[in-house]
């Protein structure tokens, strides 16, 4: 008798502290997501194509994060896709002639926005537009653009050879 509730007690504590595990691990995982946060400024920029680009990626510069994506949407004025990025308030001296472009973190992760500082000497406010921007490398399209120059060049080494 003495063991089962001994067993009993041990699994209502591994029960309880798993709980407690998945409760504080929700609660870190939705407090970035969502951007409970709301301190800083938000910058926008417009790209051709955004690629696998999600609300929350990381924004960063020199390998810091200095910010997220908070909203992505498309422009039917000029058919390209506006990406709102909400940055942290201690970097608020990026030049204004700084540019954004998407990355890929290593061979296939994640996409982020990587920012590089120009040389103005005015900075970015609240709410301004980021010109400047180089839109995602998407693999497929390298791929495609390879094998059809590998079947033109096969093609005109054919026709030489008659």
């Amino acid at each position: 008798m003495r063991q089962t509730r001994a067993m009993e007690i041990g699994t209502g504590l591994f029960v309880l502290f798993g709980l407690a595990a998945l409760l504080f691990m929700v609660t870190q995982i939705t407090a970035e997501r969502v951007g409970v946060q709301r301190v800083g400024y938000v910058l926008t920029a417009k790209f051709d194509n955004i690629g696998g680009l999600k609300v929350g990626a990381p924004v960063s510069m020199a390998g810091v994060t200095i910010g997220r994506v908070t909203n992505i949407e498309f422009d039917s004025s000029d058919y390209r896709a506006r990406v709102s990025m909400r940055i942290d308030p201690q970097f608020n001296k990026i030049p204004n002639d700084s540019d954004a472009a998407i990355f890929t973190q290593g061979l296939l992760g994640n996409q982020y926005i990587g920012m590089t500082a120009g040389g103005s000497e005015t900075f970015y406010k609240d709410r301004d537009q980021i010109e400047l921007t180089q839109s995602a490398l998407v693999l497929e399209n390298l791929i495609s653009k390879f094998l059809v120059n590998f079947a033109e060049g096969k093609s005109k080494s054919a026709e030489e050879a008659k």
